[in-house]
């Protein structure tokens, strides 16, 4: 028998997808990592695993205990799928200005939730610190602490970066991602490079981040308004994006996010939220730029369901000055 052990034997391996339209249009093979299809819904499943078992290996985490981390939703979503199968109460402290449909997942999985003002990092009610705290005070209980807690990245770097490498047989030229905690692209991007340093790794930031100037000058200033996009961009350098062998940037407007998210659904028949939105719009760009014959990955990070309300509704995006495409 094939058997997967449990909801932790199910996280990652997940498909990369041809993206045939897009890869039509540009003359290079546009692919996207399915993170959407890990069992927890997003490419957050993976740091949030390896987030929990790296607590149980130093002993932070016993049988019993607390998980409590500060997100946008997917890493949370995650924690509380693992905190289930291994048996520990998982709090969850998020802004309010995150979708309902998340907030209201996270309480059906059993997470205990807190929603707070969205205020920016230096403010000591920032989501991310109110969690920090949280769990200082509590026994047997860990902060997840994705922003600056290097399994995030680790996570990456021995599953999605390898993965990516055996499923294009190591015929990549680019590799293109936006970045929240810095994960994802830093574990990929050092792995990759590891493997062959001229590959191209790119970091995609919407508006409102600073992460596009920190490539592009070396210091983080944000630029242009806030983003609609949730869980992406940063004022600050994490420490897992700290020392990512990163090439160049590429600022994604929403419009340009919003159009590829309604092209997803209508030519690829994929139903994913706005961060694919900027990877694929990233990496079509990068695709004009290298020019036809390459091969360019991204992640597919999340499915839309869980912006329905926003995302998918147009009296909500023509409030943002925004269309469907």
């Amino acid at each position: 028998m094939q058997l997967s052990d449990g909801f932790v034997g199910t996280v990652g391996n997940t498909p990369l997808i041809r993206l045939q339209r897009l890869s039509r249009e540009s003359g290079c093979e546009i692919l996207g990592k399915a993170e959407f299809m890990n069992p927890g819904g997003s490419v957050k499943d993976r740091a949030a695993l390896y987030i929990v078992l790296d607590a149980e290996r130093r002993g932070e985490l016993r049988p019993g205990g607390t998980v409590v981390e500060g997100t946008a939703g997917n890493t949370g979503i995650g924690l509380a799928h693992i905190c289930n199968a291994r048996g520990y109460r998982c709090v969850i402290v998020i802004p309010e200005t995150q979708t309902q449909e998340k907030i209201d997942l996270l309480r059906t999985l059993g997470a205990e939730v807190h929603t707070v003002p969205a205020v920016p990092y230096s403010n000591p009610d920032n989501y991310q610190k109110i969690a920090g705290r949280m769990a200082a005070d509590l026994d047997n209980a860990i902060w997840a602490n994705q922003f600056d807690n290097l399994a995030n990245r680790q996570a990456h770097y021995e599953t999605t970066g390898p993965e990516l490498w055996i499923q294009t047989d190591g015929r990549i030229d680019a590799f293109v991602a936006a970045t929240g905690t810095g994960g994802t692209l830093a574990g990929v991007a050092r792995y990759l490079k590891e493997r062959r340093p001229e590959i191209d790794c790119i970091l995609a930031d919407p508006t409102g981040s600073g992460l596009y100037r920190y490539v592009t000058t070396g210091t983080p200033e944000v630029v242009g308004g806030n983003s609609i996009t949730e869980g992406i961009g940063s004022s600050r350098v994490t420490a897992n994006l700290a020392g990512t062998p990163i090439d160049d940037a590429l600022m994604i407007e929403d419009q340009q996010a919003v159009t590829f998210v309604y092209r997803l659904l209508r030519e690829e028949g994929l139903f994913l939220g706005s961060s694919s939105g900027i990877n694929v719009a990233a990496a079509m760009q990068l695709a004009q730029r290298m020019g036809p014959g390459h091969t360019i990955a991204t992640i597919l990070c999340d499915g839309g369901a869980r912006y329905s309300s926003r995302l998918f509704n147009p009296q909500w995006l023509a409030s943002k000055g925004l269309t469907a495409g």
